[in-house]
């Protein structure tokens, strides 16, 4: 089982792609290669091969990467299930996995919804799509500050919000709030609860 996150960057128009594309390279690579482990093509567009149990992480580190530039945001389709073919890049191959994100990301701009995930099972999809939307009031609200320090959390989850404070040349009052602000202990807690449903599958 694997999962395929498809994606475009909002409001890419306004922004010249040296802000953004670098950001996104240098993040994908950790995944791999290019092109059997990520692409990015027709100019904002992309997609990327993870494992089941990072997706979710994996999507809202995007989000919130592409959130700490002024006015950038992104929208993710995000497929779990099987790799049936294996072409000659990640846009090339095929699978449950892929045809669920796929579908999933076509319906996302008609719907105004930023995230939402497909498993293949309709009771989990229910309860986290609903989750998905909750949190997505507040994190599609991210200003530059919070989707600062969303993402260093999430790299650095071992970090104390005095080390947080350092990294950010800021007080240690100051993460608190934003951190606060961001609502990062709802963002941990949905994270947490996609773990526990998809490890218990």
């Amino acid at each position: 089982m694997i999962a395929i996150i498809t994606g475009d960057i909002i409001n890419s128009e306004n922004h010249p792609s040296s802000q953004w594309i670098d950001l996104l390279k240098n993040y994908f690579n950790q995944f791999g290669a290019s092109p059997m482990n990520w692409e990015i093509y027709r100019g904002d567009e992309f997609q990327l091969k993870v494992t089941e149990k990072n997706a979710l992480f994996t999507a809202i580190r995007i989000k919130a990467m592409l959130k700490t530039i002024k006015g950038l945001d992104v929208r993710m389709g995000i497929g779990i299930g099987l790799e049936t073919y294996v072409g000659t890049g990640v846009t090339e191959s095929n699978g449950p996995a892929y045809q669920r994100s796929g579908r999933n990301f076509e319906t996302l701009k008609e719907s105004k919804i930023n995230i939402s995930i497909a498993t293949g099972n309709a009771d989990y999809d229910r309860t986290l799509n609903l989750m998905l939307r909750l949190a997505l009031d507040f994190m599609d609200d991210w200003s530059v500050v919070s989707a600062e320090i969303v993402t260093l959390s999430l790299d650095y989850p071992h970090y104390s919000q005095k080390e947080i404070a350092q990294q950010l040349g800021i007080k240690q009052s100051a993460v608190s709030q934003r951190l606060k602000r961001a609502r990062l202990d709802l963002v941990l807690d949905v994270l947490s609860y996609y773990k526990e449903l998809i490890t218990s599958k």
